[in-house]
């Protein structure tokens, strides 16, 4: 493990602490199960993003540090609800990989694209975002499942959360993907929708796995494929 990564691991370790109101390096100590390593909390102090007190009993982050902690912490528990919501994989470990290499733009894009959540999946919170603050002004959620679009409305997909590689390929063979523009025809008895150019039946579990875009526009006539009607992404 690089400098910089042990650096970040003890930030977030400061973190935990700062979110249960502790501020004892002895407790910060048993947070990181031993781990702690004097140089890198020497080397936070230097660089002002810890502040520890003279008698080296008490630590906390600084404004500095906890700007940089939250950006940490930010994208581990987005990367965590993104993992075990839509991949559903062991989340734990691919968070931490994560939160080192992805950009904090990105994070906002996830954050978007999984409807802003608040909690990761142990229940922390999870640190808002440029992109939460903007989408508190409207009520509506950015990301849906497809069970609560109107007959006649279309969508994009966002995501399948198909929870089984079984599901996951009976979706996927309808052609039912990511950028994917569905119609919803009905929705009793079953869910009866339109995906590039096919009508498909579907029922109550399956319709529920599929995520769109809440506010995508609907797509008229005119935007149809001339030779068939295969509706089609821009660009595409």
């Amino acid at each position: 493990m690089n400098n910089q990564r042990l650096k970040d691991e003890h930030i977030e370790g400061l973190y935990d602490l700062h979110e249960e109101g502790e501020d004892k390096v002895e407790a910060l100590k048993s947070a990181m199960k031993g781990e702690l390593d004097a140089q890198i909390i020497e080397a936070l102090v230097s660089e002002e993003v810890a502040a520890i007190t003279d008698d080296g009993q008490k630590i906390s982050l600084t404004p500095t540090g906890l700007l940089r902690a939250r950006r940490l912490i930010r994208a581990h528990r987005i990367a965590e609800r993104l993992i075990y919501d839509v991949v559903r994989g062991e989340y734990e470990s691919g968070a931490c990989e994560f939160e080192h290499i992805v950009a904090p733009e990105l994070v906002d894009s996830i954050c978007t694209l999984l409807g802003h959540p608040r909690e990761c999946p142990h229940g922390m919170p999870i640190p808002e975002g440029e992109c939460c603050e903007q989408s508190s002004k409207t009520v509506e959620r950015s990301v849906v499942p497809l069970t609560e679009l109107e007959v006649g409305r279309s969508a994009r997909v966002a995501y399948v959360q198909a929870g089984d590689h079984q599901r996951l390929h009976r979706i996927d063979s309808f052609q039912i993907r990511p950028g994917a523009t569905v119609k919803v025809h009905q929705t009793y008895p079953s869910h009866v929708i339109e995906c590039e150019g096919t009508q498909i039946a579907v029922d109550e579990s399956i319709a529920a796995a599929i995520f769109v875009f809440a506010r995508s526009p609907d797509i008229g006539d005119a935007e149809a494929d001339a030779d068939g009607g295969v509706l089609r992404m821009p660009g595409r």
